[in-house]
């Protein structure tokens, strides 16, 4: 055993991070000294400053928060200099070269997809929208590179055919919280072995623009429906039905011929509005018409019956 207080520090910003952190806080040999996260937002309609929800777990511990604004100022006070391991989970900021090492132990990533598969910013959408049938946690050596250091440990997820980015979330984050704990052990008691990420097999989750999520007919219907779980609850999967924009956040694929150009209206009912695409028929369930609320596709209809008429 290496000591029996475990003194780290913690880099993250959103729920995910929050949710590894509030867990490493219920072991008392894990002590978070200093808690890093990235600084307030303007957030909600009135754009007031909001706090990470990283920041409002260490405010409710009385941990202390450091918020630097850019990658260069990370650590100004050397506090990581007292630390065994920085524990990086979704922190949004690319550290130096210079703190990977600061920790007595180095710095440590919690990753949400079976790496070397989806490095990069967003590895749960891209899992989602390339139809993966499995993902997972990897708890990582950081090192210089986009999430290229040696695996310390992996834990497995299967992604169901009904998985948002919403659900999926959840479950690696409780799944990556237990991971790190597990490594954490494996580390203070000297039995970690770092395996090296097999580099040809690296595939890259580039950050989702808000032009991916506008709806491309032409693709399989497959595919759009696997783009609109993905793409749930941000950015969302939109369309442009008579000069109406629309948030899709529910659709199922019809197992049924079609011979319409991709993007017509086939039919509408309380069931669904069903789109033409490029290869089969996509149902529209759950719909957001612009200004108004999600509503299933009945809802909206009973309104305005007559607006997804069939095309012409």
């Amino acid at each position: 055993m290496i000591t029996t207080d475990f003194r780290l520090g913690f880099a993250g910003t959103p729920a995910l991070a929050a949710v590894v952190m509030e867990r490493l806080l219920r072991y008392p040999d894990y002590q978070i000294c200093r808690v890093y996260t990235q600084p307030d937002r303007p957030a909600g309609r009135g754009r007031k400053l909001s706090m990470s929800p990283v920041k409002q777990l260490a405010q409710q511990h009385g941990i202390p928060v450091s918020q630097p604004e850019k990658s260069a100022d990370f650590d100004a006070g050397q506090d990581l200099a007292r630390v065994d391991i920085l524990i990086v989970v979704a922190y949004g900021i690319i550290l130096p070269a210079g703190i990977l090492q600061r920790p007595r132990l180095g710095c440590i990533n919690v990753h949400t997809s079976l790496l070397p598969r989806w490095r990069g910013a967003a590895p749960i959408q891209r899992a989602i929208e390339a139809g993966d049938t499995e993902t997972g946690v990897s708890i990582m050596q950081m090192q210089e590179g986009l999430d290229t250091g040696p695996i310390l440990h992996q834990a497995r997820c299967p992604i169901t055919t009904t998985d948002t980015s919403a659900t999926l979330h959840d479950k690696l984050a409780a799944l990556g919280a237990t991971a790190l704990v597990e490594t954490l052990d494996k580390i203070r008691h000297g039995k970690v072995h770092p395996v090296a990420q097999d580099q040809q097999l690296a595939t890259y989750a580039g950050k989702i623009s808000k032009q991916e999520a506008v709806l491309d007919w032409s693709m399989p219907a497959v595919e759009l429906e696997r783009k609109i779980r993905a793409f749930y609850p941000a950015p969302m999967a939109q369309a442009e039905f008579n000069q109406t924009t629309f948030r899709i956040q529910e659709a199922r694929v019809l197992d049924l011929p079609v011979n319409e150009p991709p993007g017509n209206i086939i039919a509408s009912s309380d069931e669904g509005i069903d789109v033409a695409t490029g290869a089969g028929i996509l149902r529209l369930t759950k719909i957001q018409p612009a200004g108004k609320r999600m509503m299933t596709a009945g809802e909206f209809l009973n309104g305005r019956p007559e607006f997804f008429s069939r095309s012409k």
